[in-house]
Order: C-alpha cells, then sequence, then structure tokens
C-alpha cells in the first residue's frame, strides 16, 4: 500500500500530516458506510463467502469459484488517479474467502496503487521541508540548552535575585518549555504518522483514540506555552516601560499581577480553544482546523500581545531619545542597558508578527508561503538563544557576579591542593 511511503514524508510538517488526517477521516466515513450497507442488504441463501470489511475495502457476498470486484476505496488520498481501478477478491469452493500471507484473505490490490513517480517538484518541496525541520530543531535545541544554563545562573547566584532578573527567569522558563514542547511534538507525530501500515491491526492503533492522546496532549501544551512566551515578552514590556518613565510602585504586588499576566492569560484562551476542539474537532492530533474561527482563540491573543509590544516599544523609544537629549548624567546606567536589550528583543519578537499579520496561512502561496515559514521557524527557534545571551550572558551584571563566583571557586580549590 502506498501509504506506507506517504507517512514518513508527512512527518515532515504539520500540515503535510493534515493529508493524514483526512485520509483517516474519509476512511472512517468509509467504514461506517460499509457496515451501514452490509446491514441494510438482505442474506443471500446457499453457500457463499461472507460480506466483510476488511479494513482496507467492503467486500459484498461472494459466489464461490468466482472473482469479487469492488472500486477502489475513495479514501486513498490518490483515489482521483484511480477512481476507475477495481479491487478483486476470489471467493473459494469452500464459501470462503482465498487466504494470502499471514492467514489474511489475498486481494489484488494493483489497479489502486499510486504508481506515478515522484517529480522533480516533489523532491524539491520535501527537501525543502526537511531542511526547515532540521533548522527550527537546531534552533530550538541550541536555545533549549542556552536558556537552561541562564536560568541556573540567575537563580543560583543570590545576589543576582530581584524583580528585574526574577522577570527574565520566567521568560527564559516559558521559551524552554516552547522549545521542549515543540521537539516533544515533533517526536510523537513521528512515532505516530511514521508507523508502517501493513496489518489490520495497525489500522486499528492508527486511528484509536488512545493513541492520539499523546499527541494531543503536546499540541495543547505546545499552544500554551506559545502564548506564554507572548504574554512574557509583554511583561517584560510593561516592566521596562514603568522602570523607564520612573513610576513608583510596589515590586510585590506587581509581580504577583505579572506571573498572572504571564502565566494566568494563556489559559483563557486555551480553555475555550481546546474545549471546542474536543466538541466540534476531536479528530487525531488536533493539527487540522477544519473551522478557522476556532483557530483564531489562539492566533488573536497572539497577535494582540504583538501589537501590545510594538506600541510598548515605541513608547519606550521615545521616552529613552528624550532622556537621551536632555543628557539627564544622574540617570541610573543599569536602565540604559535594560533599555538597549529590550529594545533589541521587542522588535525581534513583535516586528516579523506585525509583518505578517495580514499573510495568514490560508492567503498565502507559493514562494511567500514559503518565506514566511522560514523567518517564522528561524526566529521563533532562535529566539530564545538571543533571549538568554542578551539578557543573562552579555548583562554587566551576571558576568560580574560569575567572575567573582570564578576567582572563590579558584581560590577553594588552590588551598585545597596547596594548604598552609
Amino acid at each position: 500500500m502506498r501509504l506506507v511511503l506517504l507517512l514518513p514524508l508527512l512527518t515532515i510538517s504539520q500540515a503535510a500530516s493534515q493529508v493524514l488526517e483526512r485520509t483517516v477521516e474519509e476512511w472512517m466515513r468509509y467504514r461506517d458506510e460499509c457496515y451501514k450497507r452490509m446491514a441494510s442488504t438482505p442474506h443471500p441463501s446457499g453457500l457463499h463467502c461472507n460480506r466483510t470489511f476488511d479494513m482496507y475495502a467492503c467486500w459484498p457476498d461472494g459466489t464461490p469459484g468466482t472473482i469479487t470486484y469492488v472500486p477502489c476505496p475513495y479514501y486513498l488520498p490518490w483515489f482521483q488517479k484511480v477512481s476507475h481501478g477495481l479491487l478483486s477478491q476470489r471467493c473459494g469452493k469452500d464459501g470462503l474467502w482465498v487466504k494470502g500471507n499471514r492467514s489474511q484473505a489475498w486481494r489484488n490490490v494493483s489497479q489502486c496503487e499510486d504508481d506515478t513517480e515522484v517529480t522533480a517538484e516533489e523532491v524539491e518541496t520535501r527537501d525543502l521541508l526537511l531542511s526547515f525541520r532540521a533548522l527550527y530543531t537546531v534552533g530550538y535545541s541550541v536555545s533549549l540548552l542556552t536558556l537552561i544554563s541562564a536560568l541556573l545562573i540567575l537563580t543560583m547566584c543570590r545576589k543576582l535575585r530581584c524583580t528585574r532578573n526574577s522577570i527574565h527567569a520566567n521568560l527564559f522558563a516559558s521559551f524552554a518549555l516552547r522549545a521542549v514542547s515543540v521537539i516533544v511534538k515533533d517526536v510523537l507525530l513521528a512515532k505516530r504518522w511514521g508507523m508502517q501500515i501493513t496489518e489490520v491491526s495497525d489500522w486499528e492503533v492508527l486511528i484509536s483514540d488512545q493513541a492520539a492522546i499523546g499527541c494531543r496532549i503536546a499540541q495543547v501544551v505546545m499552544q500554551y506555552c506559545i502564548l506564554a512566551n507572548h504574554y512574557w515578552f509583554v511583561v517584560e514590556a510593561v516592566y521596562l516601560y514603568k522602570l523607564l518613565i520612573g513610576a513608583v510602585f510596589s515590586e510585590k504586588n506587581y509581580y504577583t499581577l505579572y506571573l498572572y499576566l504571564g502565566w494566568g492569560t494563556p489559559v483563557l484562551f486555551v480553555v475555550p480553544w481546546v474545549t471546542l476542539k474536543y466538541l466540534k474537532e476531536n479528530s487525531e492530533c488536533w493539527a487540522l482546523n477544519e473551522n478557522m474561527a476556532y483557530w483564531w482563540i489562539i492566533r488573536i491573543p497572539i497577535l494582540l500581545a504583538s501589537l501590545i509590544n510594538l506600541v510598548i516599544f515605541m513608547r519606550i523609544l521615545k521616552v529613552i531619545l528624550s532622556k537621551l537629549r536632555a543628557n539627564q548624567k544622574g540617570y541610573a546606567d543599569y536602565k540604559l542597558r535594560l533599555a538597549k536589550a529590550t529594545l533589541t528583543l521587542i522588535p525581534l519578537f513583535g516586528i516579523h508578527e506585525v509583518v505578517f499579520i495580514f499573510a495568514t496561512d490560508e492567503q498565502t502561496s507559493g514562494i511567500l508561503r514559503y518565506i514566511k515559514v522560514f523567518f517564522n521557524l528561524f526566529l521563533n527557534s532562535f529566539q530564545g538563544f538571543l533571549v538568554a545571551v542578551l539578557y543573562c550572558f552579555a548583562n554587566k551584571e551576571v558576568k560580574s557576579e560569575i567572575h567573582k563566583k570564578w576567582r572563590l571557586w579558584q581560590a577553594d580549590r588552590k588551598a585545597l591542593v596547596c594548604p598552609r
């Protein structure tokens, strides 16, 4: 069955996996129609091969010693190419379908197979998608390692514990969780859609709800992490803006609100999305968006966060410019360093979302779609690495603290090796 060859390719991208999801849905409809037809058709008298659904095609009652023909199943992804083809199966003189390998009924599926060679364009598209997957896998892996190191530094060094660094740590955690969720989702999808379909039991495993639970959970966690990631950037922007305008506030009270905004806001959108997916589109790994209105539940808060960051970025830029023009010598240096870092991150996060705000997946095609996918994957996957570098490893306060810790460790090591 050519679907065996199609499955590994379907793990390359979510868009491709939707093809298989539609195939499985059509298969289930074909199966239900077959059972209804078998239940409503009168049984013939005398010896005959019993009607059956062998998980591939629907077979009527067969006459002993003859060959039974049925049309190719319409759920096949290449059905348009084989719509006039026929499946055949031999009914033995004993009233039993002739068995083949593994004690399963023998059937001739040659006319229903897709024997068309892969075109050069299909090979090029496959290679491009493979390169995209390799790109974001490397990006998320590098980001994850860097973020974990940055989190350890901020949490283990007591002198670095403050509201500002606590917000940074939460931002790092959201990026790290996002990277883990994407990698785990890809692994689960590869395991699920990459299975070899050679037996009837393989179909049963593939379409079972139990098999889909893992990738559905991964899909939900990934959407939550993406939203949390966006709203911790909003927290960063709000905190910096309040810092620059010199607002007097209680950091502890506001930090609690920041936690609700960063980790709580995504719940307000993910829960309704999960509910609607479960009730209305409870198919496979929830990667297919038949009703785009449900998908906008996730998309709108992401775009809203990007627009908020863009507005705050413009406000911060105005404040920075006014302070630089006034040449306030007494202005705290760490605030300027913080402003420079955040001014680098906010446009990196927000502008590429705003640029493609009207170029949705449904409206883009061809080279424009590939350009959008490339920039989104590149920026999203390596963004955690940039955040960790700018907020932690390139921070003078952090570097100074690490240098002190290193000198103390060297001194203690020297004292142990050469005691007085």
